[in-house]
C-alpha cells in the first residue's frame, strides 16, 4: 500500500498531512459556530471553554465540552486499538492508518447526512450528536496520525507551530520537516477560512469540505502509496 520508510513512490506525505489538516480546520469552524462554540480537534482549548463554564455557572457550555471531550476520547481510544499493528509494519503509512481514517470517514458521512437534515442549523439533540461525530472523527485522526512514520499532527498543532519556531531560531536544519509543519499549519488556517466563507454563503455545503479532503487522502493512500 506504501512501501517501506524509505520509499520514493506515491504521494508525497506533506501533501496528505496538509489535506488532513485542512480537514480539521474546517471542522472546527462547523462546530464553533454551530455547535455550541466549542472545538472538536482542539482539546487544550476546549479546557479552557469549560473553566470558563464553571466560572459562567452555564450548564450549556459545560454540557458541550463534556460532549466533544467524550467523543475526542472515544476516537483516539478506538483509533489507537485499531493501530496497535503498526507497531509491526516497517513502512511510512501503516495500513491500520487507513483503516482508522476509513472509520473517520464514516463518522463524517453520518455528521455530514445530521447537517443536512437540521438545515444547517442544528439545536438541542441533534447539536449535541452531531458535535459527539465530530470529535469522535477529530480523534480518529489524531490516533492515526500517530501511526505515521514520522512525527506528525494533524490536529493539535501548537507543538507543530513551537517545533517550527524553535528550529527557525536555534539555525537548526529545518528542511523537510520544516516545510511539513508550515504546510499543516497553513492547511489549517486555509480549512477554517474556506469553512467559514462556506458558511456565510452555502451553510449546507460545509461538511464536504472534510468529507472531500478525507476521501482524497483514503484514494491516494489506497491507490498510488505515499513517501517521506
Amino acid at each position: 500500500m506504501s512501501g517501506n520508510r524509505h520509499s520514493y513512490r506515491g504521494v508525497p506525505l506533506i501533501v496528505l498531512a496538509a489535506a488532513l489538516a485542512f480537514a480539521g480546520g474546517a471542522t472546527d469552524i462547523a462546530t464553533f459556530t454551530q455547535l455550541g462554540e466549542v472545538f472538536c480537534s482542539v482539546m487544550t482549548g476546549n479546557l479552557v471553554l469549560l473553566g470558563l463554564a464553571i466560572a459562567r455557572a452555564s450548564g450549556d457550555s459545560a454540557a458541550h465540552t463534556a460532549v466533544a471531550f467524550a467523543g475526542y476520547i472515544a476516537g483516539a481510544a478506538l483509533g489507537s486499538r485499531i493501530g496497535e499493528r503498526s507497531h509491526r509494519e516497517d513502512v511510512l503509512w501503516p495500513a491500520p492508518v487507513t483503516e482508522t481514517l476509513l472509520l473517520e470517514l464514516l463518522a463524517f458521512a453520518g455528521f455530514t447526512v445530521g447537517w443536512e437534515l437540521t438545515g444547517s442549523h442544528p439545536t438541542g439533540a441533534w447539536q449535541l450528536g452531531l458535535l459527539a461525530l465530530a470529535a469522535l472523527a477529530m480523534g480518529l485522526q489524531s490516533a492515526a496520525m500517530r501511526n505515521v512514520g514520522t512525527t506528525l499532527s494533524t490536529t493539535y498543532l501548537t507543538g507543530t507551530l513551537t517545533s517550527t519556531v524553535a528550529s527557525i531560531v536555534t539555525r537548526g536544519q529545518p528542511g523537510r520537516r520544516n516545510r511539513l509543519n508550515v504546510a499543516v499549519l497553513v492547511a489549517a488556517a486555509a480549512g477554517a477560512a474556506a469553512g467559514g466563507a462556506l458558511l456565510a454563503a452555502l451553510p449546507a455545503a460545509l461538511p464536504f469540505l472534510p468529507m472531500s479532503a478525507l476521501t482524497g487522502v483514503v484514494t491516494i493512500v489506497m491507490t498510488a502509496g505515499t513517501r517521506q
